[in-house]
C-alpha cells in the first residue's frame, strides 16, 4: 500500500480575521466580473414539461409536515 503525504497547512495559515478577509475579499475585486441583471420574465405555465419526480421522494415529500405546523 502506498502511504500518502498529506499537507496540513500550520496554525498560522488558519488564523486570521474578519478584517484581514474583507481586505482581501477588496484587493480581488478587480479581478470578479460581475454579469449585468436582466429582469426574470415569467415563464408560462403551457412550458413546463417533462419533470418527473421519483415516487419514493414524492411520498417523503408527502410525509414532511408543513412549515409552521
Amino acid at each position: 500500500m502506498t502511504k500518502l503525504k498529506v499537507h496540513t497547512p500550520d496554525s498560522a495559515e488558519l488564523e486570521g480575521d474578519l478584517a484581514s478577509l474583507r481586505g482581501d475579499c477588496a484587493r480581488m475585486v478587480p479581478h470578479w466580473a460581475a454579469p449585468e441583471r436582466t429582469a426574470a420574465r415569467p415563464v408560462s405555465p403551457s412550458l413546463i414539461h417533462g419533470v418527473s419526480v421519483p415516487s419514493s421522494s414524492a411520498r417523503l415529500l408527502d410525509a414532511m409536515s408543513e412549515y409552521g405546523d
